[in-house]
């Protein structure tokens, strides 16, 4: 299964910022600096991650982007399940529908695959995903141009 743009995105975001120093503030565009992204998609992960309550966002001076408690817990699974749009794998209903989908068992397995999928994942938390080597490596990354990436050389 491949995931959408925006779920990657956020993942990475969120990831960041599970190791980000409280009193440093990551700004939106900083994110999407250092995780070489474009702004616009950042800033429509930062969005639904604030509705999901994952990640605090405040405007302004002083402002930036903080994990909660509740983003640090929460599972991968759980924030796929959130992030990704809903629907089967496949789609019988499309224009013209499938002329299978009245007695087709791939949907189902299909299903079936997916919520496995989902299942591996709900054994993941955030704060676990930047245990050593990811968390180290997350916090040298450096925006594009603006020095040497360790990850890059």
């Amino acid at each position: 299964m491949r995931l959408t743009a925006f779920a990657d995105i956020s993942l990475r975001i969120v990831m960041r910022l599970a190791v980000a120093d409280p009193d440093d503030l990551l700004t939106t565009r900083a994110a999407a600096d250092l995780l070489a992204v474009p702004y616009t998609h950042a800033a429509k992960a930062v969005a639904r991650l604030s509705e999901l309550g994952v990640v605090e966002a405040r405007r302004g001076r002083g402002g930036g982007l903080q994990l909660t408690a509740a983003g640090r817990e929460a599972t991968v699974g759980g924030l796929v399940r959130a992030l990704e749009p809903a629907g089967d794998v496949v789609g019988c209903e499309d224009d013209p529908p499938c002329p299978l989908r009245a007695a087709c068992r791939l949907r189902s397995a299909l299903r079936q695959a997916q919520e496995a999928f989902y299942a591996s994942l709900d054994t993941i938390t955030v704060a676990s995903l930047v245990d050593a080597p990811t968390g180290p490596l997350l916090l040298s990354l450096t925006p594009p141009g603006k020095g040497t990436n360790p990850a890059i050389a």
